[in-house]
């Protein structure tokens, strides 16, 4: 049964930096789009970045120019690279993949990471 595993979260200091990871594991699975999305308690889940391929990405205006969204295909695993943090970044990041196994299509969650950023 694939699923997504995420990494990278942590406490970070505000203009910092920090890259979160996300890996399909347990068989075989086609990415077509990467997404990573954030929730802060009592708050709905925010799309912050998602990219259908290198000519189809979207930020959020709160990341732009901060956030770049990038998989590798190879290793079923795409990546969150933040940058410049500040503390309304605080959130748990949510990984979230579209694409198609053997059995037909698929979307995935990963578990969550929870970033904090604070001085």
């Amino acid at each position: 049964q694939v699923r997504l595993v995420e990494s990278g979260g942590g406490l970070v200091q505000p203009g910092g930096s920090l890259r979160l990871s996300c890996a399909a594991s347990g068989g075989f699975f086609s990415i077509d789009s990467v997404g990573w999305y954030r929730q802060v308690p009592g708050k709905e889940r925010e799309l912050v970045a998602s990219s259908s391929s290198p000519a189809d990405t979207y930020y959020a205006n709160s990341v732009k120019g901060r956030f770049t969204i990038s998989r590798d295909n190879a290793k079923n695993t795409g990546y969150l690279q933040m940058n410049s943090l500040k503390l309304e970044d605080t959130a748990i990041y949510y990984c979230n993949f579209k694409g198609r196994n053997s059995r037909g299509y698929l979307e995935l969650w990963g578990q969550g990471t929870l970033v904090t950023v604070s001085s």
